[in-house]
């Protein structure tokens, strides 16, 4: 069977792991939820339309514009903020990703796997 923690390579993400090597070996291993964690998708939208803002306010900022905002590229500051928002959460992810045990379920059982948090 795999060790407990094959993502991390240990318990260095200051998480307490004591529960995840004891549940592991009750006949289940540890996963990550990998391209499926809620923050990848919102590090994704964030990044999207930040590089979109960043790419108007580069080829679209016009003199009526700087009127209106004081002489400031809003859309080119923005997007820059948003991109690195966006870095930070995909950063986040791969630094502290979401473990989860994953043991098979008895024969008969509605669902094929019972998934349970790791604290």
């Amino acid at each position: 069977m795999s060790t407990s923690d094959n993502s991390t390579g240990g318990s260095s993400t200051g998480r307490g792991t004591g529960g995840s090597s004891g549940n592991a070996a009750a006949g289940g291993e540890v996963q990550t939820a990998g391209a499926f964690d809620i923050r990848n998708f919102i590090g994704t939208l964030i990044g999207l339309f930040g590089v979109i803002l960043v790419v108007w306010g580069l080829f679209f900022f016009t003199p009526a514009e700087a009127e209106k905002t004081g002489g400031v590229n809003a859309n080119l500051w923005a997007g820059l903020a948003m991109v690195v928002v966006a870095i930070a959460f995909v950063v986040w992810t791969k630094l502290d990703p979401i473990r989860m045990v994953v043991r098979d379920n008895e024969p008969g059982a509605e669902e094929p796997h019972d998934i349970a948090a790791v604290d």
